[in-house]
């Protein structure tokens, strides 16, 4: 009985703990998004984000950091939700500081993540203010890469991984394994996740109702009893979101 209680303390302590984590993930991202609000005017009349763009004053390796800790808090809120039911029923991890460790590799795989997603963004926004003439030709790229996206998104590629997300990998109480562990859930979660964070990035990642929407969307389809239909259903979204954006740009 004393072991049970035992367990059971450690399994609210961590959920505790994991609210808290995303709380402030949640809070940050907010004043994150809202820091980055507005804009810079592009080539061709569009947009880009200010995330991709050093501030004034600001150097590149600066920014990039800046960019890297804004990433981690906005995963933290996007994943937290589904993330920690996948940790909890983990008994054996709860019986040592496994959960916490296991957290870490698996946000330290999204941490790298976000610094190619940050190189790319800045190599694509660089090349769109260095030639002006590529402008007319983004809309449509944005386009075919979201049909791609959602395209991803129907595959048994996509479902193997979700499978992994769902069930996890199994658990241990070395302080080792549950690293290992976290980083293997985390790759399988990030290759998971391509289509969702693609429309993220693609249609505006600071955009707060566009996070909260890609937030529910992972969430459900890890935790539904039968995903399959979110799955395909948020497939064909970003298709149709895909092929609007070509027409649009046509």
């Amino acid at each position: 009985m004393t072991e049970t209680n035992a367990t059971g303390a450690r399994r609210g302590l961590f959920l505790i703990l994991s609210a808290l984590v995303f709380v402030a993930s949640a809070a940050g991202t907010i004043l994150w998004s809202r820091a980055m609000a507005e804009g810079m005017a592009m080539p061709g009349g569009s947009t880009v984000s200010m995330a991709w763009m050093p501030m004034p004053g600001e150097t590149r390796l600066a920014a990039a950091a800046g960019f890297l800790a804004m990433w981690v808090a906005m995963m933290g809120a996007m994943m937290m939700p589904s993330l920690v039911p996948t940790l909890a029923r983990d008994r054996p991890a709860l019986e040592s500081p496994s959960p916490a460790l296991a957290g870490a590799g698996y946000f330290a795989v999204w941490a790298v993540m976000g610094a190619g997603v940050y190189v790319v963004g800045t190599v694509l926004v660089a090349a769109e203010l260095r030639w002006p003439a590529l402008a007319p030709a983004i809309p449509i790229a944005r386009g075919v890469v979201l049909v791609a996206a959602g395209w991803v998104q129907l595959t048994p590629w996509k479902a193997r991984h979700l499978a992994c997300c769902r069930e996890g990998r199994p658990g241990a109480a070395r302080p080792g394994a549950a690293w290992r562990r976290g980083i293997s859930l985390g790759v399988d979660c990030v290759l998971c996740c391509v289509p969702f964070m693609t429309l993220l990035v693609v249609t505006g990642m600071m955009n707060l109702a566009m996070i909260a929407l890609t937030a529910l969307a992972i969430t459900v389809e890890r935790v539904a009893r039968e995903p399959a239909l979110v799955v395909r259903l948020a497939g064909l979204l970003v298709i149709g979101a895909g092929a609007l954006e070509i027409v649009r740009a046509v």
